[in-house]
């Protein structure tokens, strides 16, 4: 958005006020998927995922090459910064689902329509700040669907005064997840390799080696995330946060240590960022499996959870930063 004033223009993101319900921002670049952007972004929050990996894997699974899933929403995210820009923090994602394994080469678009404001209430000594969901839909070449959510960010006020009015019920467009929403969306995959056992339900990993958070604003730049406050960290308020995308890959990477025959991840129920990740903190994680659901040409849908902690080596302290119920698609034994 620019701000016309004599003799310069200003671009900036919009601030809370400037958002509409109904409004869109589609006009971030396309991308396109290229082995030289995955192995980039793969060495940044070092990518697990079998699928992804493996082409002799892909081909028996899907018949050819796909896309790291991480990559795929990471870029999916960034081109919804356009109405983000000056995010002060990314509290939740919603019912995000991969309803198509890009190939790499495909090229990917990206709409976000603002369909809730509240505005929260003023607190004295902080900034006047409103909440916006978003509505964010990705599309291929084709204009297929590849991937779908909602997502809801901090977005602070130009005027500290003013009362825009917005009182929307942001979890309006909640629903939960279900088998047979998800189901058919891996029909005809051959899952029996690896053939490694499906962890059952109710069992609990806790991932021991942490992995530092490193190439914050690296990442960013890669998938063209323009926030602000991964990039400057006056407007951080001191230390750049991390891009939430960079804290669930890792997250993941760590949940595909846990169980190595996880293959890629379907869908999100929800990812909450429960507390801010800077670069430079350490990151662990304990994976639960809630729920198992056994598919009829081998392997298995897992429904996880991962809690993410991080270590702050600056001051000493662990929180909690990341609270992600997902849906991955496990390789296995055939289970009938």
């Amino acid at each position: 958005m620019g701000v016309v004033i004599p003799g310069e223009t200003v671009v900036r993101g919009p601030s809370f006020e400037d958002l509409t319900p109904g409004q869109v921002f589609d006009s971030a670049p396309p991308v396109t998927l290229t082995d030289g952007l995955a192995a980039a972004h793969s060495a940044i929050v070092g990518e697990r995922s079998a699928l992804a990996l493996s082409r002799p894997l892909a081909r028996e699974v899907l018949g050819g090459p796909v896309a790291p899933a991480s990559l795929v929403w990471n870029v999916s995210m960034w081109q919804s910064t356009l109405a983000t820009q000056r995010v002060v923090a990314n509290l939740y994602y919603r019912g995000l689902i991969l309803r198509r394994q890009p190939e790499i080469g495909s090229t990917l678009r990206t709409s976000a329509r603002v369909v809730g404001l509240k505005q929260n209430t003023s607190r004295p000594g902080r900034a006047a700040t409103g909440l916006a969901a978003l509505r964010v839909t990705t599309t291929d070449a084709d204009g297929e669907v590849v991937l779908d959510y909602q997502r809801c960010a901090m977005i602070p006020l130009r005027d500290q005064s003013l009362a825009t009015g917005w009182r929307d019920d942001l979890t309006a467009g909640e629903r939960q997840l279900t088998d047979e929403e998800l189901l058919p969306l891996t029909s005809g995959w051959v899952l029996t390799a690896p053939a490694l056992p499906v962890p059952a339900a109710g069992t609990v990993f806790r991932v021991e080696g942490r992995d530092v958070v490193s190439s914050g604003p690296e990442l960013a730049r890669l998938t063209l995330n323009i926030a602000a406050v991964h990039h400057d960290a006056v407007a951080a308020g001191g230390r750049r946060l991390v891009y939430g995308g960079h804290t669930i890959a890792l997250a993941l990477a760590q949940a595909t240590r846990a169980i190595p025959n996880l293959l890629t991840v379907l869908a999100w129920q929800s990812c909450d960022h429960v507390g801010p990740v800077r670069e430079g903190d350490l990151l662990a994680s304990t994976v639960e499996v809630e729920k198992v659901t056994p598919l009829p040409r081998g392997g298995a849908h897992l429904w996880l959870r991962s809690l993410v902690t991080a270590y702050d080596p600056e001051t000493g302290t662990d929180s909690s930063v990341l609270d992600w119920r997902f849906v991955a698609v496990c390789g296995g034994a055939h289970t009938g």
